[in-house]
């Protein structure tokens, strides 16, 4: 197991949280913690994902802890470009549509601070057009 790494930064009304590495069982609750507390200081808060190579349910559980800790704080987590596996293992568990997904933390971050509903762009950024169901899962021995 590899781990993760996190580093935060603020600026411009939020807080952006880097993560590198595998967001796993052993990660999360640091992860989770990391995000609460960058909650606290700004309930802004862009989770950069773009070096997280593998997430599993733990990761997305921390994930989904630091969004509900940001909107107690009244802000909104949101999610910066997050590789192909990170998107699949959200679309799969149905949450791409909860987190708002950015192609990028510039584009998180124009964003951040508004409403939910101004937050999500009217179409999807197009690193989200890219996940597609690869329908059914061959089987050995077909």
């Amino acid at each position: 197991m590899c781990g993760v790494d996190l580093s935060t930064r603020e600026g411009g009304g939020h807080v952006v949280v880097v993560l590198c590495g595998e967001l796993d069982m052993a990660a999360a609750a640091g992860v989770a913690a990391a995000l609460a507390a960058a909650a606290a200081r700004q309930p802004h808060v862009i989770v950069d994902l773009a070096g997280v190579r593998f997430i599993d349910a733990s990761g997305v559980s921390a994930l989904v802890r630091g969004r509900n800790q940001a909107q107690h704080a009244e802000g909104e987590l949101l999610l910066a470009a997050p590789g192909h596996q990170v998107l699949r293992v959200l679309t799969l568990t149905r949450l791409i549509g909860v987190f708002p997904v950015y192609a990028s933390v510039d584009e998180a971050a124009r964003s951040a601070g508004y409403s939910r509903r101004a937050a999500v762009p009217a179409a999807r950024p197009p690193v989200l057009a890219a996940v597609r169901d690869p329908g059914p899962v061959p089987r050995a021995g077909r």
